[in-house]
């Protein structure tokens, strides 16, 4: 079992984190930046699932990030709020270019046969305990490594622990340990369920 997890930036000239990562926890990252470098490097892995850290779908009833409109959250979002998970809305600044690469590599991915799913490091991270990165990086690398994660390098950055977190996110999902929250017709965000077993 092999899971890509992406912490994708909203520009080919910023860092986005990948990771491969096998149901051993076994993970591997590097920094990727353009779309083809992505998509040559997660269809050249195989994996069974893309977890990819990015809005994937539009609220129900706007069918553009351009269009003036009154509505901004889908019901996954309106789920983070009722767990006290913070986040950024998908019409707010950075995060229209952010949307419109995930849904766009969303559906690429799709094309080729592949399963993809949203994740959100940041709110996984909350479910399972850990420290977020504005923490501290070095905290959020002890937290990651008690979860029996190996091949976390010394000098990783703080995109690749992202990333790890989402392929984390995706190897429970494959092994039905996830909590799913929103509207499956309009989005779903994939978190993972905390048990005291998460941490050994």
């Amino acid at each position: 079992m092999k899971v890509v997890g992406l912490d994708l930036s909203g520009s080919e000239f910023r860092p986005t984190g990948f990771c491969i990562m096998d149901d051993n926890f076994n993970a591997i990252t590097k920094v990727l930046f353009k779309d083809e470098e992505i998509i040559e490097e997660t269809i050249r892995n195989k994996p069974d699932l893309i977890a990819i850290d990015a809005p994937l779908s539009l609220p129900k009833g706007r069918f553009s990030l351009e269009e003036r409109s009154n509505i901004h959250l889908r019901e996954c979002d309106r789920e983070l709020l009722r767990l006290k998970i913070k986040f950024f809305p998908l019409t707010l600044g950075p995060m229209r270019k952010l949307t419109e690469r995930g849904i766009m590599l969303k559906n690429f991915f799709i094309s080729k046969g592949l399963r993809v799913i949203e994740a959100y490091p940041g709110g996984a991270q909350d479910m399972l305990k850990l420290p977020r990165k504005s923490k501290g990086i070095n905290e959020l690398i002890k937290g990651l490594k008690s979860l029996n994660i190996r091949g976390i390098r010394d000098n990783i950055t703080h995109d690749e622990l992202d990333a790890i977190t989402c392929a984390y996110v995706g190897i429970k999902y494959l092994q039905g340990e996830y909590l799913a929250i929103g509207d499956p017709e309009e989005g779903l965000i994939i978190l993972p369920k905390f048990s005291n077993t998460n941490k050994k």
